[in-house]
């Protein structure tokens, strides 16, 4: 028994510790790419995500009005904080940047105390190009209507390509 004391001390550490969990490649087209520092990479250093990876992470759907749609419009995707997570991604701020490669920084905060998605639909459809898609970055306007000012309309980046994650 003292010689499998040893041996249950390492396993028992060893099974409890947190772990990141490997993300998966993509298996459709990629339509956003995290750069940084990546605790769980999958492409080359980055962690590349197709929407079918997107869609299983934690979101939301916020309905809510903004200045670049009419009316009250349902946006749904992924929690930004999520897909940081899933790429394991430690920063202090985001470069989200556009396929236009207009970029807006966002503190990481943004994503860690607010519910902000990646919203890759609109009104339940998949967003295209033409729509402000494949992805915009949305704030809880919903939750918070003080969120509703140029501050956070200057972050709501759309035709979203990559999150660049910074020091």
């Amino acid at each position: 028994m003292k010689r499998l004391k040893p041996l249950l001390t390492f396993l028992a550490v060893v099974l409890t510790a947190p772990h990141a969990l490997a993300l998966d490649a993509p298996k459709g087209p990629v339509i956003l790419t995290v750069r940084g520092t990546l605790a769980t990479p999958n492409v080359d250093g980055t962690a590349q995500f197709d929407l079918a990876m997107l869609e299983k992470l934690a979101g939301r759907k916020v309905v809510t009005e903004t200045p670049w749609t009419e009316g009250k419009t349902e946006f749904s995707g992924p929690l930004l904080r999520a897909i940081l997570e899933a790429a394991g991604a430690k920063g202090k701020t985001l470069l989200v940047r556009a396929i236009n490669d207009y970029f807006a920084e966002v503190p990481m905060e943004d994503a860690t105390a607010l519910q902000t998605i990646l919203a890759s639909r609109m009104n339940g459809k998949v967003m295209s190009v033409r729509d402000k898609g494949p992805l915009f970055l949305i704030y809880p306007f919903d939750l918070d209507p003080k969120l509703y000012n140029e501050k956070y309309f200057s972050r709501s980046v759309w035709q979203i390509k990559e999150i660049e994650v910074k020091s």
